[in-house]
């Protein structure tokens, strides 16, 4: 080799090195909260559903290997954005799913949006997601704060709780709950008497509750998530909150949170979730599955990581090619049917329709077996759940 030529091979070799590793396959990083206060509410236990969606699908996608990777974000929307960046530029990871923690979420979807990368939101619970923050590669997918409000919020409203006092999670995920809900309430008559704002993880709300309680307000709305809201229903029973006449709304429960709570601190309690294990033969099935796995059933945000996993799979091999462009056009043409959602359907904005389910926390004496947590109260319509994309407030749909 001459020696002119030395420097254009060694760079040439440089470039080899820093290519993607997964350039030829299809890589999918789940990005969660795996050690703080939501880890029970998706965490590892979203990483394993995702795991399952691959191996359903069949481990390999247009004649290539699926790959999958995990990383905790502890909360932190700055750590986040540095991991999928490592992962988008270094690591070759073609989709990220997940996201758990609103701030985390819209910090994610900005940089997804930066390098034409595909990012599918399922346990943040902001509808800017799919509203002012929207991007052409931006999806959601198992519910946001306008279907919470919508279910639980209305529900509770047309039993007769028409004053409300907020306890808001101090970042954008509480913020969009609050006002999606407070909204709700005063279009249908309500009042809302005020609200305190707490920061997240904290683990003394004597001094919050103190302020719910002498609003008088007939529902105390949890603006908050995950340990926070566990820790604010066991504490608010020491005050004698419900005791005392006041109703507590969990504006966002799940099934992971009711288990660590125990039905004696959480009977009576009505929450909104868009999937429950016991609600038919393949929503059994699956979470069958999945306690074999986990030693847990599912809640929404684990089943609906296995959906938006599996749909991603599925749009990747009808568009023929993991060309983002062409894969987001076939996620917003593709019908979604599986254990999660029947009928679902993708809006131009990215938000995934489906139907909701508001429920009631069953007491000791009606739970018959393990996991037996819930009664249906009613049916919420995915097009009553969720905004229109017209309505939505995003950009791309005006």
């Amino acid at each position: 080799m001459k020696l002119g030529m030395l420097p254009a091979a060694v760079a040439a070799f440089g470039l080899l090195l820093a290519a993607p590793a997964s350039a030829q396959g299809v890589k999918i990083g789940i990005l969660n909260d795996q050690s703080g206060v939501y880890a029970d509410y998706g965490g590892k236990y979203s990483f394993e559903a995702a795991k399952m969606a691959i191996e359903d699908f069949g481990d390999s996608v247009l004649g290539q290997k699926i790959e999958i990777v995990s990383a905790d974000h502890q909360n932190k929307p700055d750590l986040a954005s540095s991991i999928a960046r490592r992962w988008y530029e270094v690591e070759g990871v073609d989709m990220i799913t997940e996201l758990t923690t609103s701030s985390v979420a819209l910090a994610v979807q900005e940089l997804s949006k930066e390098k034409k990368k595909i990012d599918i939101v399922v346990g943040a619970a902001t509808s800017r997601i799919t509203g002012d923050a929207c991007t052409p590669y931006g999806f959601h997918w198992a519910y946001d704060t306008h279907a919470l409000a919508v279910g639980t919020g209305g529900a509770l409203v047309e039993a007769g709780g028409d004053t409300w006092f907020f306890m808001t999670a101090d970042y954008a995920f509480g913020y969009a709950l609050e006002k999606d809900t407070g909204d709700l309430v005063k279009a249908k008559g309500g009042k809302v008497l005020g609200s305190v704002r707490i920061p997240l993880n904290s683990s003394d709300f004597s001094s919050f509750l103190l302020q719910a309680q002498s609003s008088k307000a007939k529902i105390i709305g949890l603006a908050n998530a995950g340990l926070d809201t566990t820790n604010s229903i066991k504490q608010a029973a020491e005050f004698g909150i419900v005791a005392g006449g006041q109703k507590l709304a969990g504006l966002l429960l799940t099934l992971a949170e009711v288990h660590g709570l125990g039905l004696q601190a959480a009977q009576g309690l009505v929450l909104t979730e868009g999937f429950y294990w016991d609600q038919n033969d393949k929503t059994r099935a699956f979470s069958e599955r999945f306690m074999k796995r986990t030693g847990r059933m599912p809640n929404m945000i684990q089943a609906g990581t296995y959906s938006a996993t599996l749909q991603y799979l599925k749009a990747v091999k009808a568009a023929g090619t993991k060309d983002s462009d062409a894969v987001a056009k076939k996620l917003k043409e593709l019908p979604v049917d599986d254990m999660f959602a029947q009928g679902g359907k993708v809006l131009q904005n990215g938000r995934m329709v489906h139907d909701l389910y508001l429920f009631e926390v069953k007491k000791p004496s009606e739970s018959k077996k393990p996991w037996d947590y819930y009664k249906q109260l009613a049916v919420v319509p995915g097009d009553k759940a969720f905004p229109s994309a017209k309505d939505s407030g995003c950009p791309l749909t005006r």
